[in-house]
């Protein structure tokens, strides 16, 4: 099974490389990265290195990254939560996100702008949210709560700006970016994000003992010596912040961190030390096949919410049917 996890988002990574209206086999895919990697010049010509490289590469690199990120931080929400319903949207970080994103496009902001307000208004809907649970002892109940308050709140902070925003230009942009799309995809535009997602990525890996231990239940974590308050509050607080930054490069896509941790759950089973790996694994193919359906299905692309809500909830309808609904 490890070995399959391995190998199969590779085989979707070069397969999705592939894809596309300029035809490019997997071989000479290879060759370009590998090329690319070792300073080496292919002997391809430059316009097919170019459409992998610089086109189809940036692009295939964030649906990677988004997809493990949804899916590693929906399977730490349902688990602390102990909820199969919670989501990495759960504590309001996608409305957030979406209201820093318009408010950004609004004021002409950029690419980078959209980024840096995505995730700053994401994490500020977090911050709310803890504020306004931070008086209840009945922490997580308060906690998601708190969030659907927050989300609903910013919400309608972002229908205020859709009302608000020219019609023929700020508008059409607006629910463009609020449906997903990873079609604006760059270098640059990943490497602003990736020193964060990173460490985010270790910090939940390294946390996936406390939560094993968290999703026992509150009794059971304070008898194995945790601190409940202070551990669940740095697992929820980095899961929601990688929430945000995978939201800031690719818009607000829904069901992917809810369907995958039930699917690698499936696989490996509930212990966190083998439901991250796989997580990843599977949030990482998820996505591409997504992204590659979105992109050639049809001449104009499809905004990927629209086709991960098409998948996602059939698929989550089956689990409950089979009674795989668990955390």
């Amino acid at each position: 099974m490890g070995i399959v996890l391995f190998t199969l988002p590779l085989a979707f990574f070069v397969f999705s490389l592939t894809l596309g209206s300029y035809d490019v086999g997997p071989v000479d895919v290879c060759q370009i990265i590998w090329c690319k990697l070792t300073g080496q010049t292919s002997s391809l010509d430059s316009l097919t290195v170019n459409v992998v490289w610089q086109v189809r590469l940036p692009r295939v690199c964030a649906a990677a990254l988004v997809g493990a990120g949804l899916s590693v931080a929906g399977a730490v929400f349902q688990g602390v939560f102990r909820n199969p319903l919670a989501s990495p949207y759960t504590l309001g970080v996608s409305n957030g996100a979406g209201f820093g994103a318009a408010l950004a496009i609004v004021l002409s902001l950029g690419a980078a702008g959209i980024q840096l307000f995505a995730v700053a208004f994401g994490l500020a809907a977090v911050a709310l949210t803890f504020l306004i649970a931070s008086r209840s002892r009945r922490n997580t109940v308060t906690l998601v709560l708190a969030g659907m308050l927050i989300g609903a709140l910013f919400s309608s902070l972002v229908s205020l700006l859709k009302f608000t925003a020219d019609p023929l230009e700020k508008l059409p942009q607006i629910v463009y970016w609020l449906m997903g799309s990873l079609s604006g995809s760059s270098f640059e535009g990943l490497a602003k994000v990736l020193p964060f997602y990173v460490i985010c990525m270790v910090v939940v890996f390294l946390m996936r003992w406390r939560t094993n231990v968290l999703s026992l239940g509150d009794q059971e974590a304070k008898s194995f010596g945790l601190n409940v308050r202070r551990d669940r509050a740095i697992i929820i607080g980095i899961s929601s912040m990688l929430t945000a930054l995978a939201v800031s490069i690719s818009g607000i896509i829904g069901w992917v961190g809810i369907v995958v941790p039930h699917l690698a759950r499936m696989l490996v089973g509930p212990d966190f030390r083998k439901l991250i790996p796989a997580s990843v694994s599977i949030g990482i193919c998820y996505l591409l096949v997504v992204d590659d359906l979105c992109r050639t299905l049809t001449s104009s692309e499809i905004p990927l919410g629209v086709i991960t809500g098409i998948i996602g909830v059939p698929l989550f309808l089956y689990f409950i049917y089979r009674k795989k609904v668990n955390w």
